[in-house]
């Protein structure tokens, strides 16, 4: 019990953690993520870390809903400011993509994914609100651009479902760096697909 109590004094704070696991994963690849590593970064030892997050996936789960909460604050300030929503659009679909091969975000969504199929309901929850979250903006913008006549007349929410798998697809390729596919291309293929999809005269 006196170790436990040690343990709960000495961590560094949570963030700390997972901020630093992030790190670690843009520098070196989540490869070289490993307790050990991870717990000589922040000055815990591997069992201390194992203590607090229980295993190496629930450290992925914690660590990439903490990356995306940073994502959704940023989200949130791209799509609430005043601008057309096709703009607005654009931006959403600028944060969506991966930076280039190796992105340390998707690294770490692909991982948490290919993990999933062995993941208890609670993660699998998780997991689904993360993707929720993307998916109830975007239906809310493509709404409000077909309001506004900025948009044509779409179901957002189906379309908001489409258009999420495309740029997964587009994404994967981006983040594993498969040849001929780079984010200026994926951009360039998503904006004119929705310049043929949404166009009011489409």
């Amino acid at each position: 019990m006196a170790g436990a109590a040690r343990a709960r004094r000495n961590a560094p704070p949570r963030e700390e953690v997972l901020a630093a696991a992030m790190d670690m994963i843009a520098e070196r690849g989540l490869e070289k993520l490993t307790m050990a590593a991870l717990g000589r970064a922040v000055g815990m030892s591997s069992g201390h870390l194992l203590y607090y997050f229980h295993s190496k996936d629930e450290l992925l789960l914690q660590t990439l809903e903490w990356s995306e909460s940073r994502l959704g604050a940023e989200r949130g300030r791209l799509l609430t400011r005043t601008a057309p929503a096709r703009e607005r659009l654009d931006a959403y679909v600028d944060l969506y993509v991966p930076d280039g091969h190796r992105d340390p975000h998707w690294t770490l969504w692909l991982e948490v994914w290919n993990r999933s199929q062995n993941a208890d309901d609670d993660a699998r929850d998780r997991q689904a609100a993360i993707e929720g979250a993307w998916h109830r903006d975007l239906v809310a913008l493509i709404a409000e651009g077909v309001s506004r006549g900025e948009f044509r007349p779409v179901d957002a929410d189906r379309f908001a479902a489409r258009l999420r798998a495309l740029l997964d697809g587009f994404s994967i390729h981006v983040a594993i760096g498969l040849r001929g596919t780079d984010r200026g291309q994926v951009l360039g293929h998503v904006r004119e697909f929705l310049d043929e999809a949404l166009h009011p005269d489409a």
